[in-house]
């Protein structure tokens, strides 16, 4: 088999794994869909069909003004918002933290651009 940097590397199966002993814990990233139904310079409001960890740090991705950007956000506050026959609905604030400085900037056009459609009606 062959690594993306052209050199030759063996067969997964063929290299030794070692059992864990105890517990080894990890978490997998998977990206779900959100209704966003508030924003801020700060950060976001959203709902979702499962709860977050309060002080969990998750990356958002969020399309503002047709403009796709990732960022990191870090859990404020969850609590369930509706509960219905055979679903519950979670609301979620998330703080953005280590935001980019262009990111910042694209949060904070969109930010505006939402505030002055909202005074114009």
């Amino acid at each position: 088999m062959t690594a993306p940097d052209g050199s030759e590397r063996p067969e997964r199966r063929e290299e030794e794994r070692f059992p864990i002993l105890g517990s080894l814990d990890g978490d997998v990233m998977v990206f779900l869909p959100m209704a966003i139904t508030e924003i801020a310079q700060g950060g976001v409001q959203v709902e979702t069909p499962f709860p977050f960890q309060i002080d969990s740090l998750h990356e958002l991705r969020l399309t503002l003004g047709g403009q796709p950007i990732v960022v990191k956000g870090r859990v404020t506050h969850c609590s369930v918002v509706d509960v219905e026959q055979e679903s519950v609905r979670y609301r979620t604030g998330f703080e953005f933290v280590d935001v980019a400085a262009r990111l910042s900037e694209v949060i904070a056009a969109f930010v505006e651009k939402t505030r002055d459609g909202r005074a114009l009606t």
